[in-house]
């Protein structure tokens, strides 16, 4: 005789309550905005169970919650997202192989992001800091610090055509060889507990948190270049947001930084997330950027095609958040690394961009077909 064991219920109540936060958002304008809404929605409801059923304390694991279908937190189009949860006192393992993408870092948090606060960093580095074998290895032992709850990699790609994943692991010595503990109600009833407060929370989360910063700044503009809200000492970002009708369009102008590894611009959405980079330009690294002979980057930030390479597309979105970073810097950046915006019609966008060079459609194309295969091959979900 079958008998349901209800463990599902808080679960589902916080679907239905993430439901009304991201159907009525305040943000939304539109029927597409809502619909947009639900894949996000989607997306977190994967990310909750994902964290809350892919881990266990005795036996960690990197997992990837942060990717093309499970977008939050403005996250990078150029990076990959790994996290393990810690236990205090406890001895990790991290072994891997060093890939050829630009940036590797590694960053230890004390709780999680809220809709009140940004976790607290305990411990950050970049591979610099590491003993890399010839052969591309490496190992290291943590012992997680009193209030240590996560590790958290990035792997960051400046070139996505020729750059190439690495191999990561993490194991704890005293569990290695034991077998999992067996399955009981009360394990399942917090795994799903788990999922249910991660998922509204998150929402809560990256509603609120552009509030405390990129919101903080006038419209259509860019702060200079500043360290990352709990990133990395070597990470530098210029963050702002727009507000463009059809016909204007933001030129953003950079230099181009030779010493960094990496850098990148983005375009996200009110949701605070990426928005589609697969079959859209919606970001651009130095790498795929035209920089032009006065060594300046020229972006275009519009919804109507302005016939250039360094396009970056609002894809419907008449508002949302800006991004540019520095990734594995060698030197600290000043004003002058950092970026200008310009608000223009954007039948007056040539004139600000002195060093125009025509792209064809079918030139933008195959510009696409690149990152979709890029994205094919070095993504992780």
């Amino acid at each position: 005789m079958s008998e349901s064991l209800n463990l599902t219920k808080a679960l589902q109540d916080a679907i239905a309550e993430a439901e009304e936060l991201v159907a009525n958002a305040p943000f939304i304008k539109s029927e597409q905005d809502r619909l947009e809404g639900y894949d996000y929605l989607a997306g977190r409801i994967r990310m909750a169970m994902q964290m809350a059923f892919d881990y266990d304390l005795d036996q960690p694991l990197f997992v990837n919650p942060t990717h093309q279908f499970s977008r939050q937190g403005l996250d990078n189009p150029d990076a990959i997202y790994f996290n393990a949860f810690l236990r205090e006192a406890a001895e990790y393992v991290v072994r891997g192989r060093r890939g050829t993408s630009a940036d590797l870092s590694f960053q230890v948090m004390g709780g999680q992001y809220s809709a009140d606060s940004a976790a607290t960093s305990l411990m950050a580095f970049d591979d610099r800091e590491l003993d890399i074998r010839p052969d591309g290895s490496f190992e290291f032992t943590y012992v997680a610090e009193p209030g240590a709850k996560s590790m958290i990699v990035r792997e960051v790609f400046n070139d996505w055509d020729t750059e190439e994943r690495g191999i990561l692991s993490i194991e704890r010595p005293d569990t290695l060889g034991r077998p999992a503990a067996p399955y009981s109600r009360e394990r399942l009833a917090k795994q799903y507990d788990v999922a249910a407060r991660s998922l509204v929370g998150s929402i809560q989360t990256w509603f609120a948190f552009p509030h405390f910063f990129q919101y903080k700044e006038p419209v259509n503009t860019l702060t200079v270049p500043q360290a990352t809200p709990g990133g990395l000492a070597s990470q530098r970002s210029s963050i702002g947001h727009y507000e463009l009708a059809d016909d204007e369009a933001l030129v953003i102008t950079v230099p181009r930084c030779d010493d960094c590894s990496y850098q990148g611009a983005q375009v996200g959405s009110d949701w605070y997330a990426s928005t589609d980079y697969e079959t859209h330009q919606t970001s651009l690294t130095k790498a795929q950027a035209v920089t032009d002979p006065d060594g300046m980057m020229r972006l275009v930030v519009a919804e109507q095609d302005p016939g250039i390479a360094n396009w970056l597309e609002t894809t419907g979105h008449r508002t949302g958040a800006l991004m540019l970073r520095w990734q594995r810097l060698e030197r600290d950046l000043t004003e002058a690394d950092g970026p200008t915006v310009e608000k223009v019609p954007f039948d007056s966008v040539r004139d600000l961009l002195p060093h125009y060079a025509p792209v064809t459609p079918e030139e933008y194309a195959s510009r696409i077909a690149a990152r979709q295969r890029a994205v094919a091959r070095r993504m992780i979900s």
